[in-house]
């Protein structure tokens, strides 16, 4: 269990003990600019600034477990405690792992040992043609920078750790020592005064803020002119065997044919797919993908055509593939359905649909590179679930193909929940203007979904980095209905900004349920209890989230989730969990709320003892509490909080 954001304290040292792989994950990619800079500071500067600025960034992009903890096992059962601050378990583990190989890269190679990863120039990220490097400071920040040049890595780490990590002395020594530095006490006394110490913020020693210049230009152009003549001998030798007219061949990027057989062959025939007539979906009693028309510019393109459909069958080693999670990546079974196939910004797009999967095909416009092949799942689909498909993404904007029965479309950002939608004017073949796509991670300033209106109702669809966009619903379970109240936007402007932790899962449709209004203690006013529930096409690995709302935040705080647990659904349609609150008094309480099921609530553990009866419970609880958390629905049953 875990406080909201509203109320933050220090925290107590945290055992570098492996975490979830995706609490690690989320560790690095909030928290990456930080860890960067920490990197960049250790590393020693003889390295020069443009190798540090890649050796930094590896560093940190390195610094994620090879292995998977069941992240249950690491919470014991109990209701975390509010842990708003950037020290949690996760975000220790990944610092201590960011330390250890920076001060590795600062060990000189010798022919006596094998080098070590950190040791050598890092394989990613890569620049070509450009040096890249922080913005230069003033007269302090250069005498701090030639100041640490002269400290070994120890000493740079201690002044690291306790300039810019703000940890105290005894946790210096601590993670220091963690960290394989032999003497601690020696690099803490090294590490200085502490008066200079606000300058390690400093954009001079900030590499994610860059400065770039050209390399050896004169160099270049040599490599440039050798290369030039290699390049023209490879391509008199490949002319003997390039096709006549050149370009894609009839195949293009699809892998050598190993074997005949009529059935696969009839599904690579452009001939043979399946084209819906143009108003089969106001006749048909299906209303999913099956009755979309073949639409866009290209749809009478054989030879385009033959390309998708044989890549698709044999993928070849250049073209980029990826699926949806459940989805397979399989050849067609059959003739397939053709939906689209146009020219769409700097690519060519065909899509398909075989039953039970959507496909999409991408080629550039010019030239023979760069392939992509996308598979998503979309068995079950309704009017509801096939409203849209993806068709590009460019510079963080996307482009929609909405379905036929869709008469209007407008962009809605959903933390403006007051604010109106921007209307959309989709071409003639259901392509939509670029929008701009929500942002997959950093500072959540808004989140933009679309609204499409048709069919007798409006629905509300989002990006979450798929094929195929999520739909979002509110209300209880079994009672799901399309956002469009002020109310059910307002609920999901508290919430948009945690649809990041089920991105490129396989979702399809996202509810946000209410389940209780809980009235805070010392009159601090009335919290909301939500629960979202993300379901996926496979219909396995839904994703519950249970997430507190104090009154005046603007974001809801993350209360419990679980992966994979029927909580909060049709099957089971109850959630209980609850957080530790602090009053604006300085009082810790341990607040919980269950849905209507719960008849009353109980907490023990950490200090802490505590019932109530009804499905809300308030207890005083001192900071840091770790407590048990469970109920009794309304028929005597005893159950736990999610988790």
């Amino acid at each position: 269990m875990t406080a909201p954001d509203t109320a933050t304290r220090p925290l107590p040292p945290v055992s570098p003990v492996p975490p979830d792989v995706e609490q690690a994950e989320a560790a690095i990619v909030e928290h990456y600019p930080r860890l960067v800079r920490l990197a960049y500071l250790v590393l020693p500067p003889a390295l020069g600034r443009n190798r540090r600025v890649l050796t930094a960034h590896s560093l940190v992009q390195r610094a994620l477990p090879r292995g998977r903890r069941d992240s249950a096992a690491a919470v014991q059962g109990g209701v975390p405690g509010q842990r708003a601050g950037a020290d949690d378990s996760g975000y220790a583990y990944v610092r201590l792992r960011v330390l250890r190989a920076a001060l590795e890269a600062g060990i000189p190679l010798t022919f006596r040992a094998l080098p070590r990863r950190a040791q050598l120039p890092p394989l990613l990220p890569q620049v070509w043609g450009l040096r890249l490097f922080p913005r230069s400071g003033g007269a302090e920040e250069l005498a701090l920078d030639q100041w640490l040049a002269t400290l070994d890595g120890p000493g740079r780490a201690a002044c690291v750790l306790r300039a810019l990590e703000r940890l105290p002395e005894p946790e210096v020594l601590r993670v220091l020592d963690e960290a394989g530095v032999p003497d601690p006490a020696a690099a803490v006394a090294e590490s200085g005064d502490p008066a200079n110490d606000a300058l390690f913020a400093s954009p001079e020693f900030d590499p994610c803020v860059l400065q770039a210049r050209p390399t050896d230009l004169l160099r270049r152009r040599r490599l440039g002119r050798a290369a030039l003549a290699a390049a023209a001998a490879l391509a008199v030798c490949g002319a003997l065997l390039a096709l006549p007219g050149g370009g894609w061949g009839s195949d293009g990027a699809a892998a050598p044919l190993y074997s005949r057989n009529a059935e696969a062959e009839q599904a690579l025939d452009p001939g043979k797919l399946v084209r819906a007539a143009p108003t089969l979906w106001r006749t048909s009693s299906r209303t999913d993908f099956s009755t979309w028309p073949a639409r866009g510019d290209r749809v009478d393109d054989e030879a385009l055509l033959r390309r998708a459909l044989a890549v698709w069958a044999r993928p070849g080693s250049s073209v980029v593939v990826s699926a949806t999670p459940g989805s397979p990546a399989g050849p067609p079974m059959g003739p397939a359905q053709l939906l689209f196939a146009g020219a769409v910004d700097q690519a060519v797009v065909v899509l398909f649909h075989d039953g039970l999967r959507v496909v999409r095909y991408a080629e550039p416009r010019t030239g023979t590179t760069g392939a992509a092949l996308d598979f998503a799942r979309t068995d079950g689909a309704t009017a509801d679930t096939a409203t849209a498909l993806v068709l590009s993404r460019v510079d963080g904007n996307v482009r929609y193909l909405t379905a036929p029965w869709v008469t209007g479309a407008s962009l809605r950002d959903l933390l403006k929940p007051g604010g109106p939608a921007a209307v959309l004017k989709p071409a003639p073949d259901g392509v939509t203007p670029p929008v701009a796509s929500p942002a997959p991670a950093g500072s959540c300033t808004s989140w933009n979904a679309l609204s499409l209106t048709g069919d007798g109702t409006t629905r509300l669809i989002t990006d979450l980095g798929e094929l195929t966009p999520a739909r979002l619903t509110s209300g209880a379970p079994g009672a799901e209905r399309d956002v469009t109240e002020a109310a059910e936007l307002g609920d999901w402007s508290k919430i948009a900004c945690l649809l990041p932790s089920v991105r490129s899962h396989g979702v399809r449709t996202v509810n946000a349920w209410t389940y209780a209004k809980q009235p805070l203690p010392e009159g601090d006013g009335t919290a909301a209890w939500l629960c979202t529930r993300a379901e996926t096409w496979q219909g396995a690995a839904d994703r519950v989230q249970a997430q507190f709302l104090a009154p005046g935040s603007a974001t809801a705080a993350q209360a419990a989730k679980s992966e994979g647990s029927v909580a909060c659904g049709p099957r089971e349609p109850r959630v209980l969990a609850g957080v530790l609150w602090k009053s604006r008094a300085g009082q810790w309480y341990v607040l919980a709320a269950g849905s209507a099921q719960f008849a009353s609530l109980s907490v023990s553990g950490g200090g802490v003892s505590g019932s109530s009866n009804g499905n809300r419970l308030a207890v005083k609880a001192p900071a840091g509490a770790q407590v048990d958390l469970s109920g009794r629905l309304t028929d005597g049953t005893k159950a736990g909080t999610l988790r």
